[in-house]
């Protein structure tokens, strides 16, 4: 990071870490309250950051420009300086080699190994952008995390990030043991289109005959493109996940071609069934457009017989797992997944 990304990093923080009644007031607006959530006035003050920072119309700027971005806010807002036990990048061999990399936890450590799909709308993220919440995910679950760097749209459109991650999986199973875990005991996980990705590959997993994770960690994820449950009504401007940007990400990955839109590699929540999938964790945020989606999701799990816990965090909006390093509350609320994750996956083993 530079000098300058440093200093606008503690400018953040420091800001983030006021009274709430000083964020609200720097925020320059009342208490947002909708559909009886209040929102978090240390997430209203970084809407107001945001704004003030300025974001460029999603229409006008290009995959490589969003991709810069991402990786310019990841540096500034993401948990970075976590220890763990040891960090290395790997390579996914298969029909598709992928970028990988391995966070190992420290001595004590579990032999679970977690495989994480980062989000960015299939169009942006990548290792590094993600590597904040990999490292908090390792320390905290006490587990090994194996991030993936999946392939990206639109220069590979649906389905290649779905076969990535079914890819992904099965590379993990098979060489768990050389990282150092145990492979019968690989989970999935993501945040927003790496969410989608960790139920799609547990579907497909059970597609092709494969075992199934001992658990799924869906972080506000995709489950149904094209939907408009009422949260994309209420939400879908203002909390910084927009109509017009999820419009874009959806254009990006499903090409013109909208019938993939109904195909469940794509939408999970359109499986024809839902039994026999590994146990979840399904976290939405109650400001985001999204939130409806995970929790039909979820519901639908629970429907078909998979235990599942879910949990609404409210306050904040999507994408917060990515501002852990400068938001208490973001923080939190990582640390309350991965406490989850790591107590789940102690009992997983007694399924």
């Amino acid at each position: 990071m530079t000098p300058r990304g440093r200093a606008l990093r503690a400018i953040v923080r420091g800001l983030l870490a006021l009274p709430p009644s000083v964020q609200l007031r720097l925020s320059g607006r009342p208490p947002v309250s909708i559909d009886g959530e209040t929102l978090a006035p240390s997430t209203q003050l970084m809407l107001r950051l945001l704004e003030l920072d300025g974001e460029e119309d999603i229409a006008t700027v290009t995959p490589e420009q969003t991709r810069a971005a991402r990786r310019r806010s990841a540096d500034l807002y993401g948990a970075r300086e976590t220890r763990i036990g040891r960090v290395r990048d790997v390579v996914i061999d298969g029909e598709t080699p992928m970028a990988g990399r391995h966070y190992a936890p420290a001595a004590g450590g579990s032999e679970d190994l977690i495989v994480f799909f980062h989000g960015g709308g299939f169009v942006f993220g990548d290792l590094d952008t993600h590597d904040g919440v990999c490292r908090m995910l390792a320390a905290h679950v006490g587990a090994h995390v194996l991030a993936v760097d999946y392939r990206l749209a639109p220069e590979h459109p649906f389905p290649a990030a779905a076969e990535d991650a079914h890819a992904a999986l099965r590379w993990a199973r098979a060489n768990a043991a050389q990282l150092g875990a145990d492979p019968g005991r690989v989970a999935v996980a993501g945040d927003s289109a790496g969410g989608n990705l960790a139920a799609v590959a547990c579907q497909a997993a059970r597609a092709a005959g494969d075992p199934q994770p001992v658990l799924q960690l869906l972080i506000y994820p995709v489950t149904r493109f094209g939907s408009r449950y009422p949260s994309r009504e209420l939400f879908g401007e203002g909390f910084f996940l927009t109509n017009s940007r999820m419009d874009w990400f959806d254009s990006h990955y499903l090409g013109g071609e909208q019938e993939h839109a109904l195909d469940p590699r794509a939408s999970p929540l359109l499986a024809d069934s839902l039994q026999g999938l590994a146990p979840a964790i399904v976290a939405t945020a109650a400001f985001d457009p999204l939130r409806d989606e995970g929790e039909a999701y979820a519901q639908a799990l629970r429907d078909a017989g998979v235990p599942t816990v879910t949990r609404r965090f409210s306050g904040l909006v999507h994408g917060f797992v990515s501002a852990a390093g400068v938001s208490r509350d973001a923080r939190e609320a990582l640390l309350e997944l991965a406490g989850a994750t790591r107590a789940l996956l102690a009992t997983a083993g007694n399924r």
